[in-house]
């Protein structure tokens, strides 16, 4: 299975870049990030026409996410059941076997502020849904924008961002719990270059390569021994009107 995430900042200005990128690249699913899009306005001809089927959880002007796949979705979740939120940041599916939760972490502004304190408890809350997705699916892949950058090799200049939101200690203790659910970061498991998938779009951080690693596929470790490949492709973040963020791909044989 060849499955991809991608922030895409706004689905009704990029959609013309993801119809291009699946033609191009071909994954069995794609999920999306920040379609910013509400359900009853969301592409599905469009996506059908390219050849998938699609689940969707959408929201006026923030948010929203996507599952785009070959083969369809099936057991289709749109939040945690422990934790009642208006806002569209999680979709899970069973896609040919593999239960998929597609993620789009809150960003949490500052360290202390109240979007802070709602991003722990979201992940928190993540953190025991997904002990029960693992309870109940033998391939399990986690993937999405999680607004964390996992390690100092992950983000461009780690004294810079030292503490501050997307690198705090609390931010990474809460991905380092999932990870320690016998999930794998299958990036990182196969490369050790220092390599990103988001920047900025001020200051000229994309041609200047100041960028983080925050789009993370994780995998539970049977099914990540399976994983053969991972490209975060940066040629899309070139595009005229790019998302901010780079497509991820894995290669599960």
């Amino acid at each position: 299975m060849r499955i991809a995430t991608w922030n895409v900042n706004s689905l009704t200005v990029r959609l013309e870049h993801v119809l291009t990128w699946l033609e191009q690249h071909k994954p069995d699913v794609l999920v999306l990030q920040e379609t910013k899009t509400t359900d009853d306005k969301f592409p599905e001809q469009a996506i059908n026409d390219a050849g998938y089927q699609v689940v969707y959880a959408g929201q006026k002007t923030y948010n929203g996410v996507a599952i785009l796949s070959k083969q369809g979705c099936t057991d289709v979740a749109t939040e945690f059941p422990s934790f009642a939120d208006p806002q569209r940041r999680v979709l899970a599916a069973t896609v040919a076997g593999v239960r998929v939760l597609n993620l789009y972490v809150p960003n949490g502004s500052t360290v202390g502020s109240d979007k802070y304190a709602y991003k722990l408890d979201w992940l928190a809350h993540l953190d025991d849904y997904l002990e029960q997705q693992l309870a109940q699916h033998d391939k399990v892949v986690v993937l999405g924008d999680f607004n964390i950058a996992p390690e100092d090799i992950d983000v461009h200049d780690p004294a810079a961002w030292q503490d501050g939101v997307l690198c705090s200690k609390k931010e990474r203790a809460a991905l380092a719990r999932l990870i320690d659910q016998d999930m794998v970061d299958v990036y990182r498991s196969l490369n050790d270059d220092a390599a990103y998938s988001w920047w900025d779009y001020r200051q000229g951080a994309f041609r200047r390569n100041k960028g983080l690693r925050i789009d993370l596929i994780l995998a539970n470790a049977e099914y990540a021994k399976l994983c053969s490949s991972v490209l975060i492709d940066k040629e899309p973040r070139s595009w005229e009107r790019p998302s901010d963020h780079a497509p991820v791909l894995a290669q599960f044989s």
